[in-house]
Order: structure tokens, then C-alpha cells, then sequence
């Protein structure tokens, strides 16, 4: 799994959200709000629960990513109601989802050290 696309694809669903309030896209708000469902959350509930599940970064990260699911879900919602200003609340800076999204990018970046390490501890 490529961490650092993770925390790309995971940063890049505000502008999602923003092209799709423009454009009028419904969005599927159930699956945006569930943690497994995502290439990333697929594999942290997958292959990277095996690996890395005794490692005290991964419980962090699968609390953190779904936490930012659960967040963008929310504004999925909003953005399918053509609720533009409530979904830019939602979206803005010092909000939930804000904070979220950045929790699950240091998540994602403490597990990749974590599995960096755990790799040069067997090699």
C-alpha cells in the first residue's frame, strides 16, 4: 500500500466535495461515510490489521480514518441536499472535518514509520 497516496486521496475529498456542490454530483454519502470502503480502509482492515494490528499506531489510525469518514460523510449529505453553505461550514478551517482530515494524514504517516521500522527490525 502507497501510505503517501493514501494521505493524498484522503486530503483531495474537499475538493471533491467542492466540484461536486458546483457541478450538482450526487455523492453516495452512505459509502463516503463508511471506513472501509476506500482503497486505504480496505487495506487497513485487510492485509494491514494482520501486519501491523499488535503496532500502537494502526488502532490510531483505524480510529482516526474512520472518524474522517464519519466527517465526510456529513458534508456527502449536505452536498446531495444542494446545502452549499452549510456544507462549506462543514468543510472550513478549525471544523470537524478539518481536523479529522488532519488526525488520519499523522495517522497514516505514524503507521508508515511504524512499518518502517518493523521492517528494519526484521531485516
Amino acid at each position: 500500500m502507497d501510505l503517501d497516496n493514501a494521505i493524498q486521496k484522503h486530503a483531495q475529498w474537499k475538493f471533491r466535495f467542492i466540484d461536486a456542490l458546483h457541478t450538482k454530483e450526487h455523492m453516495d454519502a452512505a459509502a463516503i461515510s463508511k471506513d472501509n470502503n476506500c482503497e486505504f480502509g480496505k487495506w487497513l482492515h485487510g492485509d494491514a490489521k494482520a501486519e501491523f494490528g499488535q503496532v500502537g499506531s494502526y488502532a490510531k489510525c483505524v480510529a482516526d480514518h474512520a472518524a474522517f469518514h464519519v466527517e465526510a460523510g456529513k458534508i456527502a449529505v449536505l452536498v446531495n441536499a444542494n446545502k452549499t453553505q452549510e456544507a462549506e461550514r462543514l468543510m472550513a478551517k478549525g471544523s470537524a472535518y478539518d481536523e479529522a482530515s488532519k488526525k488520519v494524514a499523522v495517522s497514516i504517516i505514524e503507521l508508515k514509520n511504524a512499518a518502517h521500522m518493523k521492517n528494519i527490525a526484521h531485516k
